[in-house]
């Protein structure tokens, strides 16, 4: 047995799962062993299929800084060679950073960083063709501030230095990045202005739009205000190169009349061809775009469902992948049947152009809000998961391995706190977004003998589209539920006030003041100033943390946002 200094028992980690995929926005594919893919995941490094995607390894514990993926590129001339760039670029209110951008040359087996440590959260990644040293990286910078080493960097001699090739500002920095395959020459790169603070998101500015190199990146030209672009600011913008037709490149463009933009001169010149709610959907998350490598009338789009167009961008049919809000796709530019998809419940591999894909069910990379344990032996553990339902899972097994088989659902809640009951671990309470029209504030009581999930909620109101000062009671994201430790009958839960049931939660009662600063301008709808993001996440003013005293009944520590 391992001892600590003291002599006493050691405590260890270990897996106990479950094997359920968490969010992913990076992945890539071995151009020749058909076999052999890589994706990122958002919170648990870079993972390794050699079989198709039957079997995921992670490949990057021990060597990376970081946990956060947001980019990965393996090279078309050496496969050995794999860039990956930390800190996603999706710049959701609970987003991690990275520390700059690492690399492998024996095809993941080992890992160094190589620079770019302060760029915080890098979106792509694209190697020349022909040349493995060659990279360039997209970076946005700083989430929550200003700083300068974002935009687009060059290296010419496999990371070993780097330079700043494209640069607009210290708040704006690069979230898109395309090499045209056939003309490595010609890259073209989107610029985004956008900031997070502790209660706001901007997605938009002046300093936002479209670059346009055609010598390498040594010089740019701003294309974003060629004839057809939409006026006004800009936010978000994505962009592809049509390896199928180096002249067509397709632009999905965050503005009051934003769209799917596609040119056919190289970006001198475009045209709008479609302005559905397929190509505006929560352009933060959303606006990735990929092009077929073989037919230049083929692209996808990858907004909450994912989007194929096989007559340029003009209508769509929906292509089903096993989990929602999609993020990133690597086309086997040979065989393009053969692709990796990226979505907020991992990594799926196709070798039918979509119509089947691998499992999710198969990738330890949950992302999990909170956790607890019930009082059973042995016991369980039980988390809500990012995206995902609640879910319940055994500490142990007497078969010596845990299954995805032993862990069960206790509920659809995602974000929330999650406590089980401390005499009948049938009974557990969580908080959730999305799975209630309620939204804000969403409670449920799951009860395990009855596989009932019923809704609690403080305050069932329709939230949707609102700012919390338009809200009668606010609720974070992830709010606090408490049993008393004193009375297991007592339940707490907090929003703007704290709240009191006594009865499982069948009725409420207000047991305080606002305790937040209540500041109403800290309260509008989130998102802007031109796309609302009001899905539930962006309440302020509200208790973050909240417990009662173990040792004093009745006394009450309060933490706010």
């Amino acid at each position: 047995m391992n001892t600590d200094l003291m002599g006493l028992p050691k405590l260890e980690w270990r897996s106990i799962g479950p094997y359920r995929g968490g969010r992913v926005v990076a992945v890539a594919g071995d151009p020749v062993d058909r076999n052999t893919f890589y994706f990122g995941a958002c919170a648990g490094g870079i993972w390794k299929t050699s079989d198709g995607g039957v079997y995921w390894e992670n490949i990057s514990d021990g060597y990376l800084g970081v946990s956060s993926i947001g980019a990965i590129a393996v090279s078309e001339s050496d496969p050995s060679v794999i860039y990956a760039g930390t800190g996603e670029a999706c710049i959701r209110g609970d987003v991690s950073h990275g520390d700059g951008v690492y690399k492998s040359t024996d095809a993941g087996k080992t890992w160094e960083n190589i620079g770019l440590r302060d760029t915080r959260h890098i979106s792509r990644i694209r190697i020349h063709p022909s040349d493995p040293n060659q990279v360039f990286v997209a970076a946005l910078g700083h989430a929550f501030g200003s700083n300068k080493e974002r935009g687009v960097f060059r290296s010419r001699d496999g990371g070993r230095t780097w330079e700043q090739i494209l640069f607009k500002s210290a708040k704006a920095g690069a979230i898109d990045l395309s090499m045209d395959p056939n003309n490595p020459r010609r890259i073209f790169a989107s610029i985004w202005e956008a900031i997070r603070t502790p209660w706001s998101l901007v997605s938009a500015g002046r300093d936002s739009g479209l670059w346009r190199s055609n010598d390498g990146g040594d010089s740019w030209e701003d294309v974003s205000t060629n004839p057809g672009m939409p006026g006004g600011i800009k936010g978000r913008i994505g962009v592809v190169v049509s390896p199928a037709k180096s002249d067509r490149v397709w632009a999905i463009v965050e503005a009051e009349d934003g769209a799917l933009l596609r040119s056919d001169d190289g970006g001198d010149t475009w045209k709008c061809v479609n302005d559905s709610s397929i190509v505006r959907q929560r352009p933060f998350y959303h606006h990735h775009i990929f092009a077929h490598p073989k037919d230049p009338d083929t692209m996808w789009t990858l907004p909450i469902q994912a989007w194929r167009s096989d007559d340029g961008g003009s209508t769509f049919n929906m292509i089903t992948t096993p989990h929602s809000d999609n993020h990133d796709l690597w086309i086997d530019p040979n065989d393009p049947d053969r692709m990796i998809e990226g979505n907020d419940g991992g990594a799926c591999v196709s070798y039918n152009g979509g119509l089947t894909w691998s499992s999710i069910y198969n990738q330890p990379t949950s992302q999990f809000y909170h956790v607890a344990t019930d009082n059973r032996i042995p016991y369980r553990v039980y988390g809500t998961q990012q995206d995902n339902s609640a879910i319940s899972t055994p500490s142990g097994s007497a078969k010596a391995v845990i299954n995805f088989q032993d862990s069960y659902a206790v509920g659809p809640s995602e974000s929330g706190y999650i406590v089980v009951h401390p005499e009948n671990p049938d009974i557990v309470y969580s908080g959730a977004i999305g799975s209630a029209p309620g939204g804000g504030g969403t409670l449920i009581r799951y009860d395990h003998k009855t596989g009932e999930s019923r809704i609690i909620t403080v305050w069932p109101e329709i939230v949707y589209g609102q700012g919390a000062k338009d809200m009668k009671y606010r609720f974070q994201w992830t709010f606090p539920i408490v049993l008393s430790p004193h009375d297991h009958k007592v339940l707490y839960v907090a929003g703007n006030h704290l709240f009191r049931s006594s009865d499982e939660g069948t009725n409420w009662e207000i047991i305080s003041p606002d305790l937040t600063r209540n500041d109403k301008t800290k309260g509008e709808p989130g998102g802007g100033p031109i796309s609302r993001d009001v899905s539930g996440a962006e309440v302020y003013c509200t208790i973050f943390s909240f417990a009662e005293s173990y040792h004093t009944e009745g006394m009450f520590w309060v933490g706010t946002d």
